[in-house]
C-alpha cells in the first residue's frame, strides 16, 4: 500500500482533491473532519480541551489559537496525540488498499509527514484562497487573514507532488490525475 498525505494551505482545495479522489473510488480521509468528531464524541479529549479553554465551541477555540501561538500548541499537544493512533488504525485497516491518502492541512507542523511514502501538496493563490475562506466561513477579511496567516506554510518545497488549484473544478480534477501519475 502507497500511504500518501494530502495537505495544502487553508483553503487551497484540499476537500475538492479529497472528492475528486473518492470519485476515483480511493480511499480517503481527512484528519480535520476527524478533529471535528473529536470535539463532539472522544470524552477524553473533551474534558482536556474543556479544561484548557473552557469551551467547546469549535469558533470560540478558533479565535482563541488563530490569535495566540501558544493556545495553539496547547491545543495541538491534546489533539495530535490521538490523531497518530488514528492514522495508523487506518493504514492497518486499509493494508490490503492499492492507496490510501490522508488529508490534513498541518501534515508537515504536525510531524505526520514521517508516516507516509509520499506527499501531494494543494497550492492556491493567497488571494483566491482569502477569497474562498471569507466565504466558506463567513469570516471578515480580518478574520480571515489572521487564520491564513497563523496556518500558512512554505512546506510544498518539501512535497513529493504539487498540485496547482488556479482554475475551475475540471482543471483541478486534470491536475489531480496528472498527480495521480506522478505516484
Amino acid at each position: 500500500m502507497l500511504k500518501v498525505g494530502l495537505t495544502g494551505n487553508i483553503a487551497s482545495g484540499k476537500s475538492e482533491v479529497e472528492k475528486i479522489l473518492q470519485k476515483l473510488n480511493y480511499c480517503v480521509f481527512d484528519l480535520d473532519k476527524t478533529v471535528h468528531y473529536l470535539y463532539q464524541n472522544d470524552e477524553k479529549i473533551k474534558n482536556l480541551i474543556l479544561q484548557k479553554f473552557s469551551t467547546l465551541d469549535r469558533k470560540k477555540i478558533g479565535d482563541i489559537v488563530f490569535s495566540n501561538p501558544q493556545k495553539k500548541l496547547e491545543l495541538e499537544n491534546i489533539i495530535y496525540p490521538r490523531l497518530k493512533e488514528l492514522i495508523f488504525e487506518l493504514f492497518e485497516e486499509y493494508k490490503n488498499e492499492k492507496y490510501i491518502f490522508i488529508s490534513g492541512a498541518l501534515l508537515f507542523e504536525s510531524g505526520f509527514n514521517k508516516y507516509f511514502d509520499k506527499i501531494i501538496f494543494i497550492d492556491a493563490p493567497y488571494e483566491l484562497r482569502l477569497k474562498r475562506l471569507i466565504k466558506r466561513n463567513n469570516l471578515s477579511q480580518d478574520e480571515a487573514k489572521k487564520r491564513i496567516n497563523a496556518q500558512d506554510n512554505s512546506n510544498k518545497d518539501r512535497a513529493d507532488v504539487i498540485i496547482q488549484n488556479l482554475k475551475d473544478i475540471n482543471s483541478l480534477e486534470k491536475e489531480t490525475i496528472k498527480a495521480l501519475e506522478l505516484l
